[in-house]
């Protein structure tokens, strides 16, 4: 069998295309950033960034793209924004939808957490159950809107795009009927909708999915309730699925060594790693390792080499063999976790939900490099492009740069 992770976009442009970089990784390509810095230290701007979002920026041909929900009495105005990276200006400010009444979220979350796909000048933006939009990268002008991709979510949505072959994937598992859909990229064209085939007993999620190809097929892989399945890209077709219960996904899997690891649960996270492909129900024969001690209910993991990397909500880092599971170290750093670990500067960085980034060195003997701290809540993860890093708080959105 032949399996290979799909490369979405070019490499050592700079550019920061979609949540976790050019390759949904979490590694930094081709350039360095700073590592320290705080609220005045290493600071090249920061802005006010009206309303809250958790989706991630990213950094496209000198423009930081990003979404963000602004209160409107009882109701919001879904928002996606470009600021000029060099200066912090704003360059255009576009509302995409007006909601009369917010929806229900999660403490956690918010109305604006998927994070926007740039592919030369279009900007996708997605809000779950609210709508998906392509956008002028330019301007901000609407070329189109798509709201059939309804659905009833439970606690909001969190799980963003991903785009391949001139399609966007997403995940809608809410409440009732949850299933996994392909849009057409150039029309807003719904290509297909899957229903989940595992009825689960709680059916929400809010996982990014991921493509892969095996034996030259591009496959999305995509965790869900009670299951992980894998559907072609092409058709919509569910092509062979594990079962294992557990509800409210959240991270982004991991494509490596012929295997796809990913969480299944969210109160009781495990994560597995199933041997890629297969034919229909593959529970028996595909599952290669399972390992619930420190495994993350929302930060996605990070492959470096054999080595797997991950952080558990409530601060437990692990270093483990990507191949066998087997554990190096198991440590406590400072703080809650939703942001997911980077690859950057030949190290890792561990951002809290308070503001508080570690360096810990990419290692099978657990070290701390450092520490920097910046205001507010930070449960976005951050990007990086042409030696700098972008942060964003609940309120500020930073550009760092320098050593």
């Amino acid at each position: 069998m032949i399996f290979q992770i799909v490369a979405l976009f070019a490499l050592g442009t700079g550019d920061w295309t979609q949540f976790r970089g050019p390759n949904s990784d979490s590694h930094v390509i081709g350039t360095t950033a700073p590592s320290q810095w705080s609220d005045t230290k290493n600071v090249a701007w920061k802005v006010g960034i009206p309303g809250l979002g958790w989706s991630s920026p990213v950094v496209v041909g000198g423009k930081v793209f990003l979404t963000t929900a602004v209160p409107q009495g009882e109701g919001l105005s879904l928002r996606a924004m470009a600021l000029d990276s060099e200066t912090g200006k704003v360059l255009w400010d576009r509302e995409v939808k007006s909601v009369a009444k917010a929806p229900s979220i999660h403490v956690k979350n918010s109305h604006a957490s998927p994070t926007p796909i740039i592919q030369g000048d279009a900007v996708f933006v997605h809000f779950g159950a609210l709508g998906m939009a392509r956008l002028s990268a330019k301007d901000g002008s609407l070329k189109w809107m798509c709201n059939q991709l309804d659905y009833p979510p439970l606690h909001g949505c969190g799980g963003s795009p991903v785009l391949h072959d001139g399609k966007l994937v997403v995940v809608c598992d809410g409440s009732k009927k949850p299933f996994v859909a392909a849009v057409d990229a150039e029309t807003g064209t719904v290509l297909w909708k899957t229903l989940r085939s595992v009825e689960a007993k709680i059916s929400h999620s809010f996982v990014t999915p991921i493509v892969a190809k095996i034996d030259g097929k591009a496959q999305v892989m995509a965790p869900g309730p009670d299951h992980f399945a894998a559907y072609d890209l092409a058709t919509g077709e569910e092509l062979w699925k594990i079962k294992a219960l557990g509800w409210s996904v959240v991270p982004q899997p991991t494509i490596g060594f012929g295997l796809v690891i990913y969480n299944h649960d969210y109160d009781n996270p495990e994560l597995i790693a199933a041997k890629l492909g297969g034919k229909g129900d593959v529970t028996d024969t595909h599952i290669a390792w399972r390992l619930k001690k420190g495994a993350p209910s929302t930060p996605s993991p990070l492959l470096i080499g054999e080595e797997l990397y991950f952080v558990s909500d409530k601060g437990i880092a692990s270093c483990v063999n990507a191949k066998t599971g087997d554990r190096y170290w198991m440590e406590r750093i400072d703080g809650n976790y939703s942001a997911s670990p980077v690859f950057v500067n030949g190290n890792i960085l561990f951002l809290n939900e308070t503001g508080v980034a570690t360096w810990v060195k990419p290692d099978k003997k657990f070290t701390v490099l450092g520490k920097n701290t910046v205001p507010g809540r930070t449960l976005a993860t951050p990007a990086f492009s042409d030696g700098a890093m972008y942060l964003r708080t609940d309120e500020t959105l930073y550009k760092f740069v320098g050593k």
